[in-house]
Formats: structure tokens, C-alpha cells, sequence
């Protein structure tokens, strides 16, 4: 691939090289201990191998075709760990079925081998969205994390693949691949499904259904309509985000996000992708193309930028932090804020836009964006990726050369104004993700969908405990009127932080209706979630502490995307007197496993520090 040459990077923006300074500043002493741990892993031998006792080497390989053992024994041949989220209750997993076979093909004609290290859970948030499973999702994120860790554990292994594309699944693969960051690695996605039923039409027919103008059959019909095929659902929540975040961090091939699961296209990737870890371990076994190398402070500045500059998913304002703890790298809020100011919104996917991934990407995709944003100077260009040093190369598009994976440059220009556009006019000036402060702590928001007039909210308080408390209210007639949602004890200590998108469908119709109408909470939203003004991950949440769980019914609440303030209007010795509202959650730690996530509930880090057990 070709790539500009130094002379021509732009300068970098100010305010980016300054986030990315103090990043790195601030993350001095973990950085270098980390990377020290990482560099005493690496071995001088002529594999990770070395040294290997006889009767470990032989359980490594018992199991191995005759020409892939004897490879494996003579130790000349790169040696591939395969760690797999495949399972197919998720669309966007099925599709890995075959894939180690493919990949253990593509090995051998590369003169390398491969074998499946492992395997991790992958579960549906949209299956468990509102049950009792989704108190298990964040903390599947650290399970996952765990499980990669574990096998990558033998050691036996000079670069690996990772096979993962839904919410929890990416940062968790990427957690644990880090703590074998001396090792090169490659995730490979599957690709998006088919487009199905309009995103719009589904939220529509959702929004609907909770006012009761559709039956259980009408919504049923449409969501198959929606999710429909093996693929990654089509709207820009946090699969997708995890995807284009992938891309744009240089751990994935060029163009490979949002390339359909089953096509030509598709498995040349896949094996390309192979031949990709192979070629970073090197003759030397020095690995450079080790994620050490490529996972860096520049990096996940790039990560951000990547996610403001297309709306991406605010659990990244979670799962980025937890990620780049992992590789002793310290981001905060203050960080995503300050870069949101800089960085402008350039696509417009739902729920942020009526088009979905694969609208985006026909309109030119993530090599368009990326040359965007690296000519604006709001990507660091200097960076190592899967394939090398630079960024610039992934400005480029992969295709079939009559059957033979090549590369071209990205479309020059949009194919899609109303989906995506180039820097020098963005749909707006910022990235839409807002800090929010005051006495009831800190949050984020996500404003890329909400209307301006919808952006500013002063109401009395709606104070609940539970999500099915609130819908329980909306059912009852009980919330036509303004008001603000107070949905506490949704925090990681408290019961796991699930997602509360059953809220957004009835507030949404509200919001219709005419009523201004918000979301405080500790808790988390999907990833898409939409056009409702949401201050989430407040902290320090109400079981640690935090003063939402002062907050009484009825109280005054400013919430101001604007001017970044979430305040209740409550003096302050007033709420100091106060004594907080504990409430029973004890149905919270039984049931659907429930009971084997206590040591996570009660180890869980703060929603700025990533919200994981692994790292508080």
C-alpha cells in the first residue's frame, strides 16, 4: 500500500496533541509498568516455545494434524492461538463457525500453523435487554477479558487472532490480549447483515407499541424484519462501534468493519488477516508487530476521536477507559469532553441519522473518514498498526482484483452527503458527547441525536429504583407531564449496571407528546441510545455514595447539555442532612447467575475508571 509521505502529514490540532500529552503525562508510571511486564514475557528464543518442557510441548500439540505437529515441534514456523466468541444465538458471531478452518488454511499456505487457544462467552444484549440477564452483560466484558486471558496462558503461541464483534466481547478480547501485549495480534471482524427494515420504521413501530396503537405480532414482525440474517445488527450501537474503534486504533485491516459476513470479499480478508499475524512476528521472533507497539497513547486518542467524530456508543466512555487501563494508559471524561469540542461530527448513522453501517460504507466508509480526519490534523498519523508504521495506509479501501485481494484509495468524495461529509463541513462543529457536572457528580451524555430544543431541561424529579418501576408509571397515565427520571441503583456495585433501553421508547413518545422529559442515572443506556437528553453513568453512584440517592421525588433538577451542568436545585446543607434511600436489592444478587457476580458487584471500579473489577 502506498502511503504519503512525512513531509505531508498535516500538523496536528492543538487541542488533540494537548489531550495526548496529558495522557500520557499522567499515565507515566502504570505505562512503564506495564510495558515493563510486557517485555519480560518476550522470549529470546526462536519461539514463544523456547524452553518448553518435553511433556508440555507434547500436550500442545497431541491433538494437531501430522505436517502442523511436526512444524509445531521444529519450532521454524510461526505458531497462530485463535481466540473465538463464536457461538449462533448471536447473528453477529455466527458467521465464526468456520472461520478456524479457514484460518488454519490460510496458515499453512503462509508456512505457519494455527490452532483455537480458546473460547469466550459472547452474550446478546438484545436478547437480555430488560430481564435479569443484562445484570450480567458489563461484567461479561471482564469474563471475557479472563477467558482470553486464560487461553493465551500455555504459551505456546507467537501471534494471535481474535474473533469477536458485539458489545462486551471487543473490549473484553482486548483487555485480556493486552496482558499479552508482547505478543503481535489481529482481530477480525465478520461484518454487518443485510440491510433489513428501516431503523427508523423499527423505532417507530417500538415507540408505537408502548402506547399501546400495536399489538405484540405487529412489533414482533417488525423487529425479524430488522434483525434478519447472520451479520451484526445495522445500527451504529456499540458492535459497530467497537468495529470502526478496531479500525481506527490500526488493530484491524483497512476497510474490513463493514465488509457483508459470506462474501468473496469477506474471506480474503479473513485470510489476509492471517497472513497479517504471521508476517509481524518476524524471522527474529521480536515481534514488530506486537499490540505493545501498536496500543499506545496516540492510539487511544485516535480511538476517541474516531468515536465523537461518527457518534459512536458512550460505552466506550466505560469500555475504552477499562481498555486502556489494560495497557497502563489513564483516560478520564475530562479527556472525551475536551476532544468533543474539537473534533466535528461527520456521519450520521441511526440513531443519529436515518442510514445504517451499510449505507456508511457504501458512501465511502471508514477510509474516507479516517483521510478526513488525518487531514485535519485530528488523527496522530505516527502511530503502529497490524501493518506497520503509519496511519495513512488505512485511508485505502480493500476489493477484488479479478478474485486477488488489492487495495485502492477511498472515494474522494462522499457518495452520501446526508450520511457522511468531509471535514471542512460536518454535520456539526462537535463530536456530541458532553460532560455533565454539578452536586449530584459527574455523567456523560450523547447530544448527536437530541434536538436542540430538547437540550435543556428543568423539571421536578421522578425518582424510581428500577426501570420497571418507571414503565409501571408510564403505563398507569402517571408521567403526562414534564419531568426528569431519576433511575438509581443502576450502578456496577448495585446490580450490575444493565442497559435501560426499555425507557427510551416511552419517553421518547412523550417527548412527542410535547413534554420535556429527561434521564438522570448511574446506570447505562445502549449504545444507541437516542433523541431523549440521557445524563448517564452518573458517579459516584448511589451505592457508593453518591448523592442521586438523596435526590427525593418532586425535587428540581437542571439538566443543561450546553452548558455541561447536571445540578439539583437543593441547597447544600439541606442535602447533606438528608439521609440516602436504600432501598431492598437483594432480588438483584439471585437468580439467572446473579449469585456468581457478587465478588464483581462488590470489586467494581467507578464508571470513569471503567466500571470493571479487574482494575479498581
Amino acid at each position: 500500500m502506498r502511503r504519503r509521505s512525512p513531509q505531508a502529514i498535516p500538523p496536528m490540532n492543538p487541542s488533540v496533541a494537548r489531550v495526548t500529552q496529558r495522557i500520557t503525562q499522567r499515565s507515566q508510571a502504570t505505562r512503564q509498568a506495564w510495558l515493563a511486564s510486557v517485555q519480560s514475557q518476550r522470549k529470546s528464543g526462536p519461539s514463544q516455545r523456547a524452553g518448553l518442557g518435553c511433556a508440555n510441548m507434547a500436550h500442545a500439540f497431541a491433538a494437531l494434524p501430522a505436517h502442523d505437529k511436526l512444524a509445531v515441534r521444529l519450532e521454524r514456523a510461526p505458531h497462530v492461538g485463535i481466540v473465538t466468541a463464536y457461538n449462533d444465538m448471536l447473528s453477529a458471531h455466527q458467521p465464526y463457525e468456520h472461520y478456524p478452518e479457514a484460518i488454519k488454511a490460510a496458515a499453512r499456505a503462509v508456512g505457519a500453523t494455527a490452532q483455537v487457544a480458546g473460547g469466550v462467552p459472547a452474550m446478546c444484549d438484545g436478547i437480555t435487554q430488560g430481564a435479569a440477564g443484562m445484570e450480567l452483560s458489563l461484567f461479561s466484558r471482564d469474563v471475557i477479558a479472563l477467558a482470553t486471558a486464560v487461553a493465551l496462558s500455555h504459551n505456546v503461541f507467537d501471534a494471535a487472532l481474535f474473533l469477536g464483534v458485539c458489545d462486551k466481547i471487543v473490549p473484553g478480547l482486548l483487555m485480556g490480549a493486552l496482558q499479552f501485549g508482547h505478543l503481535p495480534g489481529v482481530f477480525v471482524p465478520a461484518g454487518p447483515m443485510t440491510s433489513g427494515l428501516s431503523n427508523d420504521r423499527k423505532a417507530q413501530v417500538r415507540q408505537q407499541y408502548a402506547q399501546g396503537l400495536v399489538g405484540r405480532d405487529a412489533l414482533l414482525e417488525s423487529e425479524a424484519q430488522a434483525y434478519h440474517g447472520a451479520g451484526t445488527c445495522t445500527f451504529y450501537g456499540t458492535a459497530n462501534s467497537n468495529q470502526m474503534l478496531l479500525e481506527i486504533m490500526g488493530l484491524q485491516l483497512p476497510g474490513s468493519s463493514f465488509v457483508n459476513p459470506g462474501t468473496p470479499l469477506r474471506e480474503a480478508l479473513t485470510a489476509e488477516a492471517v497472513r497479517c499475524a504471521v508476517a509481524g512476528v518476524g524471522r527474529d521472533r521480536a515481534a514488530p508487530g506486537a499490540l505493545a507497539d501498536i496500543v499506545d497513547e496516540k492510539a487511544i486518542v485516535n480511538g476517541i476521536v474516531g468515536l465523537l467524530a461518527t457518534g459512536g456508543s458512550t460505552n466506550h466512555t466505560l469500555h475504552l477507559v477499562a481498555i486502556a487501563r489494560s495497557a497502563g494508559i489513564l483516560i478520564d471524561w475530562d479527556d472525551f469532553a475536551e476532544l468533543s469540542h474539537t473534533v466535528p461530527l461527520l456521519a450520521r448513522i441511526y440513531p443519529n441519522g436515518a442510514a445504517d453501517v451499510n449505507h456508511f460504507h457504501a458512501a465511502g466508509g471508514m477510509g474516507f473518514l479516517m483521510r478526513e480526519l488525518l487531514d485535519a490534523g485530528l488523527l496522530h498519523a505516527d502511530v503502529h498498526t497490524i501493518l506497520g508504521p503509519g496511519l495513512q495506509r488505512f485511508t485505502q479501501e480493500p476489493w477484488l482484483n479479478d478474485g486477488q485481494l488489492a487495495w485502492r484509495a477511498a472515494p474522494a468524495s462522499s457518495g452520501d452527503l446526508a450520511v457522511l461529509r468531509p471535514a471542512r463541513d460536518p454535520f456539526s462543529a462537535d463530536g456530541g458527547l458532553r460532560l455533565l457536572q454539578g452536586n449530584l457528580g459527574r455523567c456523560v451524555v450523547k447530544v448527536s441525536a437530541v434536538k436542540p430544543a430538547h437540550r435543556v431541561v428543568r423539571a421536578p424529579a421522578v425518582v424510581v429504583a428500577d426501570q420497571q418501576e418507571l414503565l409501571a408509571l408510564y403505563q398507569q397515565g402517571r408521567l403526562q407531564r414534564d419531568f426528569i427520571a431519576v433511575v438509581r441503583y443502576q450502578g456496577p456495585q448495585a446490580n450490575g449496571m444493565p442497559e435501560l433501553h426499555k425507557l427510551m421508547p416511552p419517553l421518547g413518545a412523550l417527548q412527542d407528546q410535547g413534554f420535556q422529559v429527561a434521564l438522570v442515572t448511574d446506570g447505562r443506556l445502549s449504545g444507541a441510545s437516542g433523541k431523549v437528553p440521557s445524563a448517564i453513568h452518573l458517579s459516584p453512584e448511589a451505592l457508593g455514595g453518591g448523592p442521586i440517592a438523596r435526590v427525593m421525588e418532586g425535587d428540581w433538577i437542571t439538566l443543561d447539555c450546553e452548558q455541561g451542568i447536571l445540578q439539583l436545585e437543593v441547597d447544600d446543607a439541606t442535602l447533606a442532612a438528608r439521609k440516602p434511600v436504600v432501598p431492598d436489592l437483594s432480588a438483584h444478587a439471585h437468580g439467572t447467575g446473579r449469585e456468581l457476580f457478587g465478588l464483581f458487584r462488590r470489586h467494581a471500579a467507578t464508571a470513569e475508571a471503567g466500571a470493571s473489577p479487574l482494575l479498581a
